[in-house]
């Protein structure tokens, strides 16, 4: 686990005693995954790497835990009308996304200026905003280098 997933399974577990929730060892590695994971996965996605390592772990636990932590705001909830609610715990607040259209592979590149579009936005339109999401679309380079291997 690296430095930053470390940081932010402590701040998560922080939280959670502080509400007095109970550490169970499921719970724990769905915060775990949570952290480790910067491919933003679903629900299902936890739910079967946990069953890896505790087999009669319930979806309606992984369900909950993700729920708490949406609640809390330590995770933020990606929904997308074709492929259902993606999780983010490494970045739990707005910030932009590439995804790829061919496998669903999601990044969080660094762009600079956003906290002042938003801004701007507020300015220009009357709005408070009060968060933002920001997509961009296409093709990674390992779908593009399969299409290019396969001559697509």
């Amino acid at each position: 686990m690296d430095r930053h997933a470390q940081e932010r399974l402590q701040q998560m577990l922080e939280k959670l005693k502080r509400r007095r929730f109970r550490i169970t060892p499921q719970r724990l590695a769905v915060l775990e995954i949570l952290v480790e994971s910067d491919f933003h996965p679903s629900v299902e996605t936890i739910f079967a790497q946990v069953r890896k390592r505790f087999p009669t772990t319930s979806l309606a636990t992984v369900y909950k835990t993700v729920g708490l932590l949406k609640e809390m705001h330590e995770v933020l909830e990606l929904g997308f009308h074709d492929a259902g609610n993606r999780y983010d715990a490494r970045k739990p607040f707005p910030h932009p996304h590439v995804i790829c259209t061919s496998c669903g592979r999601i990044r969080d590149p660094e762009l600079s200026g956003l906290q002042e579009l938003a801004e701007e936005m507020g300015r220009k339109t009357g709005f408070t905003i009060v968060t933002h999401r920001l997509d961009f679309y296409g093709v990674c380079p390992e779908c593009r280098e399969k299409t290019d291997a396969r001559g697509d």
